[in-house]
């Protein structure tokens, strides 16, 4: 079961949504200068100015009304762009063409899928199951009844099926708050049991063998004026039996539950179960990074007033997956092994130290991740932007490599119960439209589980690799997009993009917004900068902490090279960043602002220093550093793109994007920098705030949010980089 938490889910996200619920737009020459109030604070003797700190307080009718009129000039600005309606038209014509959209397949005992699936022409996901693969469909959760019957768009975070299949819990949540509710569903019936369970936000459950009950995470309720940074501390694992009211809910484990464990009030639980195990496994992380703690109890043990866990492994181990299966548990690592490994304890003698090695990375290549089926194990493996599968029988630690039917990204699809040899996985390509396949052996064929339509028509894109010698000769892997063709004569609308935290790397898919920007003789450059994972956890620590500045500064490098490479020229150079990436595309635009003409700001990290203080910046101490810790403070401040803006600077067009309902990366990370960049900048370009009043990080947009969002940010870049015009008022 992979561990999902708050911040490895940040990178995920590409797209926030369009602006709803506003009211008309006012002239843009009317948008109020934000008035500078002076804060300062003496951090291990230096003195950090911060003049709108206010706005951190995004309640104060002030801060709100200065919000909307920034969202409010936005909108206008962006409407007024001429092809920008094209645009969206575009992407969505584009969309339409591709199918359905189908992701999270779940494959279950007795041939049951579970899946969730936006149909073309449709704006959310539902979720679905079939008997099998090729059985008839059933709609089990329709989120947009929720969403005519409130007017706030809803979206199902995520659902966990029982290993019997006669239930299924699921999270929702409205308005891209991401604060989901726990339901449980009779597939029979398709009604709930029991009531709502609030405050369970992600997917860290775990049903018993016996299907009857199950474990969550659930969030303590706050207090009147706990701070923020109260929200996910001293979480609680909660045991439950289907149909139960939340208040018999039994507490076995966490912080303040198992004290006798060690466990930190940011260690959040999770229960591992497989029905052919007697062993259940406590895994915890911080939410940000991957690696915790492991314990291994019997399951009949949460029947007892106290659970005997046995600790595995810490954080010092370097485990970050683990799968159960029987008396074993397999365990990615990258303790010894900067690539990954899997390892395989036998939980009857539970010492790490006995623990034997299985698969192992392939030369020049990353085991990223790793399924179990039933005779053998499935790595998903990195080569750059691609990801290949190799299968590892027992006793073959190289494995062997399975051929895919054409270059891209494949994911293995959930078998929690590792019931079947076959394999379900989906392969995506940055020219290839999504399909999803059925593995046996080494041959792939289609189950019929997702209707794959003709390609519409594209142009002819090339797809080329490239290394980037940095400012220190590090080989800096990039991936190219363009038409065939491409003249490298400087005049093309070239975006630089990069992400560069948590070791995630950008990966190949193909996306009908990116195809809209190829079309009009645009470049895409996808950059794998330091902070990445493309090349295993030491590129991951070369961007990290103390060595954050390699990510901009990579970043530097790969603007200089498109524009050396006759891609593009400072007129046609745009730069994007999204949530952590928002210290790539930030710095990258604060250290070197000559090199671009336009840059994207989307729901970006801003503020470094100040980011602790929020309920999720303080999960992402332990990937950004602490301003109160006087080693970590220089680096932290030094990767702070809000307190690098320096006055009388020729800044490039800037479009800062935000949901005032994002959990993650609080909306005042961006109205700062808004206010800031409008003050300091002296190029006369615009800086714009585009603000969505019902959403969030962009988990739960609906597809026309998102195809308005890309057509505005396309829109925009295309405007500054003189490739389109703006109506006259």
């Amino acid at each position: 079961m992979q561990f999902l938490n708050r911040s490895s889910r940040l990178f995920a996200v590409t797209a926030i949504s369009a602006v709803v619920s506003l009211i008309a737009a006012l002239p843009a020459q009317a948008v109020t200068v934000a008035p500078v109030q002076d804060v300062s604070d003496v951090l291990h003797g230096v003195t950090v100015k911060d003049p709108y700190r206010y706005f951190e307080n995004v309640k104060d009718p002030k801060v709100q009304s200065w919000l909307k009129e920034q969202g409010e000039s936005a909108r206008k600005e962006l409407d007024r762009i001429e092809l920008r309606g094209q645009l969206e038209q575009r992407i969505a014509e584009i969309s339409a063409a591709t199918g359905d959209d189908i992701r999270d397949v779940t494959r279950m005992p007795g041939n049951q899928v579970y899946y969730l699936k936006r149909a073309r022409g449709e704006k959310q996901f539902k979720l679905v199951m079939r008997d099998s693969l090729q059985g008839p469909e059933r709609v089990l959760v329709d989120p947009e009844l929720d969403a005519k019957r409130t007017g706030v768009p809803h979206a199902i975070n995520y659902f966990v099926p029982a290993w019997d299949g006669k239930h299924v819990a699921y999270g929702v949540s409205a308005g891209g708050s991401e604060d989901a509710s726990l339901y449980i569903l009779d597939t029979a019936s398709g009604k709930n049991v029991g009531e709502p369970i609030p405050r369970v936000h992600e997917a860290l459950l775990g049903w018993l063998p016996d299907s009857k009950s199950l474990t969550y995470n659930q969030l303590k309720t706050l207090k009147p004026g706990d701070p923020d940074s109260e929200t996910y501390l001293d979480s609680k694992v909660m045991w439950i039996k289907v149909g139960a009211p939340a208040a018999e809910a039994k507490a076995v484990f966490g912080p303040t539950v198992t004290t006798g464990l060690g466990l930190a009030r940011l260690d959040v639980g999770t229960i591992i179960f497989n029905p052919g195990s007697r062993w259940m496994i406590a895994r915890t992380t911080d939410t940000t990074l991957p690696e915790g703690f492991l314990f291994v109890a019997d399951v009949a043990d949460l029947d007892k007033p106290a659970v005997a866990w046995k600790k595995i492994s810490s954080f010092d181990d370097k485990i970050t997956d683990a799968e159960l299966k029987g008396n074993d548990l397999y365990l990615l690592t990258h303790d010894h092994a900067p690539r990954n490994r899997v390892l395989k304890l036998d939980l009857r003698h539970p010492d790490l130290k006995l623990a034997r090695e299985v698969a192992a990375a392939p030369k020049d290549a990353v085991l990223e991740k790793f399924s179990l089926t039933s005779d053998a194990l499935i790595g998903e493996v990195r080569e750059g932007t691609s990801i290949v599968l190799r299968r590892y029988a027992a006793g073959d630690v190289k494995g062997q490599n399975i051929p895919l039917p054409f270059k891209g990204a494949a994911t293995v699809h959930n078998d929690p119960a590792h019931a079947y040899s076959d394999v379900l996985y989906t392969l995506n390509g940055w020219t290839e439209l999504p399909r999803t396949l059925l593995l046996k052996g080494k041959v792939s064929s289609d189950p019929g589980l997702r209707v794959n339509p003709p390609m519409p028509s594209l142009p002819e894109v090339e797809v080329v690799d490239v290394k980037v010698p940095s400012y220190d000769g590090a080989l800096v892997p990039m991936t190219l997009l363009y038409k065939k063709g491409l003249k490298r004569d400087g005049s093309n609308p070239t975006l630089l993009d990069g992400y560069a935290a948590y070791g995630f790397s950008q990966t190949a898919g193909f996306s009908p917004a990116r195809v809209a920007w190829l079309e009009r003789g645009g470049v895409l450059a996808y950059a794998n900068v330091r902070g990445s994972g493309v090349y295993g956890d030491d590129w991951y620590r070369a961007g990290f902490k103390a060595t954050k500045s390699n990510t901009w500064k990579d970043g530097v490098a790969c603007a200089k090279y498109l524009i050396a490479e006759g891609y593009a020229t400072p007129k046609t150079l745009g730069v994007m960043g999204t949530s952590a990436g928002g210290i790539f595309v930030g710095r990258t635009v604060t250290t070197a602002p000559e090199l671009f003409a336009a840059a994207i700001f989307n729901v970006g990290i801003m503020d470094a220093v100040r980011a602790e203080d929020s309920a999720n910046g303080i999960t992402n101490i332990s990937e950004f550093g602490s301003a109160k810790n006087p080693k970590e403070f220089p680096a932290l401040l030094e990767m702070s793109t809000y307190h690098n803006i320096k006055d009388n600077t020729a800044y490039p067009a800037v479009m800062l994007v935000h949901g005032m309902n994002d959990p993650r990366v609080d909306v005042w990370h961006s109205a700062k920098t808004a206010a800031r960049l409008q003050a300091a900048t002296s190029s006369g370009k615009p800086i714009l705030l585009r603000l969505d009043m019902q959403a969030g990080h962009g988990v739960g947009s609906t597809a026309t949010q998102r195809y308005a969002l890309s057509a505005d940010i396309y829109s925009f870049l295309l405007w500054q980089m003189g490739k389109a015009k703006q109506a006259d008022n």
